[in-house]
């Protein structure tokens, strides 16, 4: 029986035990997405949302992209019921959820990078999170994953982000080698010529830290991320 098969079968722990297992798996991001096309998308949600809490980071990353295809598939269908997850990754960044929302704007960003109608609606919400007198996160490493999220989103919709940019760059100047990592990429893909001279600082920064993207956590430096967001720039420019 197939992974997809056996997925199919399974319900409750047996089925969130599965999920996590996949996640781990040493199998390429792809074939984990392909995997959950065996599971109705709302059935896949919730132990989904169980990963976000992983300690491995690969388990946590491989579920946020798995997020955003379960329920970008499950908004092709329905909406509402796409809906009613975004929802719920807001209310987990709500003060008043209790809890702490790991994962969540990262999840946002990834669904509405796979789906345009999501983008629309949800766009300004999660750069909310990232600009002072709006919904401003707190927290650093909610900070991160909003910079991330903004990123993700900005490489398909750069347009519904742009407004953000002068708080992107803000972060360059952090002390915090995420913020000033997740920026600069942010800022690469919205291609945003007003951070050339930020970037530039930033080009020999060797902090180091982890960031995935291409569907896999990779290791790289700051001033590697901040010199590929200088060349993104610089295409742009060139083709105008």
């Amino acid at each position: 029986m197939t992974e997809k098969a056996e997925l199919a079968e399974l319900t409750g722990r047996q089925l969130k035990k599965r999920i996590r297992h996949l996640m781990a798996s040493d199998a390429d991001t792809g074939e984990v997405l392909a995997a959950l096309d065996g599971l109705a998308p709302r059935v896949a949600v919730n132990p989904l949302f169980a990963c976000f809490y992983d300690m491995a980071p690969r388990i946590k990353w491989r579920a946020i992209a798995a997020m955003g295809y379960v329920v970008s598939r499950l908004a092709e269908h329905e909406m509402e019921s796409a809906r009613v997850v975004m929802r719920r990754l807001m209310w987990n960044l709500n003060d008043e959820s209790g809890g702490i929302g790991w994962g969540s704007p990262e999840a946002m960003g990834e669904i509405m990078a796979q789906n345009p109608k999501m983008a629309e609606e949800y766009g300004s919400i999660l750069t909310s999170y990232i600009q002072q007198g709006k919904n401003f996160l707190e927290h650093e490493a909610l900070q991160r994953g909003s910079i991330w999220g903004v990123g993700r989103l900005a490489q398909s919709h750069p347009g519904l982000v742009a407004d953000a940019a002068d708080d992107l760059r803000l972060f360059l100047g952090s002390s915090d080698p995420y913020h000033r990592g997740y920026a600069a990429w942010a800022l690469g893909n919205i291609k945003d010529r007003r951070a050339v001279t930020e970037l530039e600082r930033l080009a020999a920064d060797p902090a180091e830290i982890d960031i995935f993207r291409q569907q896999a956590l990779q290791t790289t430096e700051v001033g590697l991320l901040a010199k590929e967001a200088l060349a993104a720039i610089a295409g742009e420019e060139s083709s105008c």
